[in-house]
């Protein structure tokens, strides 16, 4: 006989209650969901549809029993410090109606203290999102919070508005003031809106509970296994979980003149489940978190028995390698190996899980094997390099860690540290690899394609001129620059509408990355429409006609040269345009090989 019984109860609240619970503290978020909240304008259609009486779905609510690990909805303290009912399903919908009845602010997705505002039209019973001219409209109320959060009868706050809107557009008919009352009356009434929630019992654990999760909410996030070592984290080192987030919104954050050291960085903007892949790699050697959550729950993977022992010194492993993680100087010198590579800002980034990864194997070579900083420098950008070029964690990224920290675990110093490292990349960066593999790749038109990345980081490494320019490449795409447009713009080297006349209309072709190159924008405006064959031999011309410096190579010397770094073949403005992207592809291939081989 199955064992198999239902394990939620029906129970129907109305909002004002709903919202009471909230308030005191009773109802609260889990850490396994991320603390977002919905847009202004998806808060106003839930708004819109509970006052026209629509449904808006139930509510699926979990008894505590761990009684920690658990987050309040809103910022400021509450009167319960542990709730006894989570929030599984509803979460956006819980939040913004609490937000918006009680006036308070929220942690939205950048970790930012947010307002949500709403706006109403009592006469015509019609809600918006506000801006300046809805504020400035007596006809509105510009933020419904204010309705709830002054504590006044709906009869006061009716009669203040329809004499306000009188004040300011004269008198009102009686139907329109009868209509104005039953509006705003209606919209007082939402307080009152029924919700049924499900509530799972205790019993059931954080999986089963993720399993019910997917199972009825096809269009929320999928919880994973980050998900759950975070929750885990809340409970036994709650700490850690704080300091993981902390970071994580330091990181989006521009620090002001003589602000402290912080996370800032021109690279990535960190969520805490990527800072926590980084602490399993380098603690316990692992690039799968399931067996990881398993680990720290307590259990022994031979026996299956959990023990508070066991699960004490497993947090105590991730401890140590969190502070590591989170240790500022390691942060920073790591980002300091992808400058050193070319690569200067997170848009020269394809993956950030390259980017993760990368700083794992930084964390292996500075702190576990000591490898003297600036062999470490060249190694991890050299890394990066390829693994960026070779997709090596595009596909099955942990499947792809796994097996990289596998040969880890036969290291023993910094020799052979590096060794393993520049063996693998030697047996992915072949002389086919080189010829005929990335000539191949470079075969596209996407614009965040990371052969393009690399060429542009070798261009970076190799002080290529800007086309047409005596400026560095370099120089250009320094990220701290800050204008209204950019230094530099991606240039059609033969351009569309010149394609378009030669009957070559497909995007794909017109915006192969072999027909682009980087040019000082007033340079890319003059071009125009012209055809190479007309345009490069003005340009060459007026190139040609300013003086050398007395101790510098020649000019014709100099527009070679920076053809050379250009990728462009000799003459390439009389070739046919396909004979020109199979010779550019070629020798943009050249240049991404020689600027890693700098790194060595």
């Amino acid at each position: 006989m199955s064992d198999l019984k239902t394990c939620f109860k029906k129970v129907d609240y109305d909002l004002a209650g709903l919202l009471h619970y909230v308030e005191i503290g009773d109802v609260g978020l889990p850490d396994i969901q991320r603390p977002f909240v919905w847009s202004n304008a998806k808060v106003r259609d839930l708004f819109d549809s509970m006052y026209r009486g629509f449904p808006v779905g139930y509510l699926l609510f979990w008894e505590n029993a761990a009684s920690a690990g658990a987050k309040h909805i809103g910022t400021g303290g509450k009167q319960h410090a542990v709730p006894s009912r989570l929030i599984v399903d509803g979460q956006q919908r819980l939040t913004s109606l609490y937000a918006v009845f009680r006036g308070k602010k929220v942690l939205d997705a950048e970790y930012q203290e947010r307002v949500i505002e709403v706006a109403f039209c009592p006469r015509e019973g019609k809600f918006e999102v506000a801006d300046a001219a809805i504020r400035k409209d007596p006809e509105w109320i510009p933020n419904i919070s204010a309705l709830w959060s002054t504590g006044h009868s709906s009869y006061k706050t009716i009669n203040a508005f329809i004499k306000s809107l009188e004040a300011a557009k004269g008198p009102i008919s009686e139907d329109d003031a009868e209509r104005i009352s039953h509006n705003l009356d209606r919209l007082f009434d939402l307080q009152k809106y029924p919700f049924t929630v499900l509530e799972i019992a205790p019993t059931v654990d954080e999986e089963q509970v993720a399993d019910i999760f997917v199972r009825i909410n096809s269009e929320g996030v999928r919880l994973n296994q980050a998900d759950f070592i975070l929750t885990l984290m809340s409970v036994f080192w709650e700490d850690g979980r704080t300091a993981l987030e902390h970071f994580c919104r330091e990181a989006r954050r521009v620090p002001g003149p003589g602000a402290a050291a912080s996370s800032f960085n021109r690279f990535l903007e960190p969520d805490p489940d990527q800072l926590l892949r980084v602490g399993v790699a380098y603690g316990f050697l692992r690039g799968r978190l399931k067996s990881v959550y398993q680990v720290l729950r307590g259990k022994d993977l031979e026996t299956g028995q959990f023990s508070p022992e066991r699960r004490e010194q497993q947090f105590g492993v991730l401890r140590d390698a969190h502070e590591e993680v989170l240790d500022l100087t390691n942060w920073h010198q790591f980002f300091s190996c992808l400058i050193g590579a070319g690569f200067r800002s997170h848009e020269m980034i394809s993956s950030q899980t390259s980017v993760i990864y990368a700083y794992a194997f930084y964390l292996f070579g500075r702190k576990r094997f000591g490898v003297p900083e600036h062999t470490l420098q060249r190694l991890i950008g050299r890394w990066f390099y390829a693994a960026t070029l070779t997709g090596r964690y595009s596909s099955s990224p942990e499947s792809a860690m796994d097996g990289d920290l596998n040969h880890i675990k036969g290291v023993n110093d910094a020799t052979g540290f590096c060794t393993l490292l520049e063996n693998i990349m030697a047996s992915e960066l072949t002389n086919d690899f080189w010829s005929v593999t990335l000539p191949s790749n470079l075969d596209s038109s996407s614009a965040r394609n990371p052969e393009l990345f690399a060429y542009i980081a070798a261009q970076n490494l190799l002080s290529a001129p800007v086309l047409f320019s005596h400026k560095k490449v370099s120089d250009l795409l320094d990220p701290a620059i800050k204008s209204k447009k950019k230094a530099l713009e991606r240039h059609h080297l033969f351009p569309r509408a010149w394609l378009e006349r030669q009957g070559i209309t497909d995007l794909k072709q017109v915006n192969q990355m072999a027909n682009f190159a980087l040019l000082e924008w007033p340079e890319n405006i003059d071009i125009s429409d012209d055809s190479p064959a007309a345009y490069v031999p003005k340009i060459r011309d007026r190139y040609l006609d300013v003086k050398p410096l007395s101790d510098g190579p020649s000019r014709e010397v100099e527009w070679k040269h920076m053809h050379s770094l250009n990728a462009l073949p000799d003459n390439w403005q009389d070739l046919t345009y396909e004979a020109f992207l199979h010779q550019r592809r070629s020798l943009m291939a050249v240049i991404i090989r020689q600027g890693f081989e700098r790194l060595q």
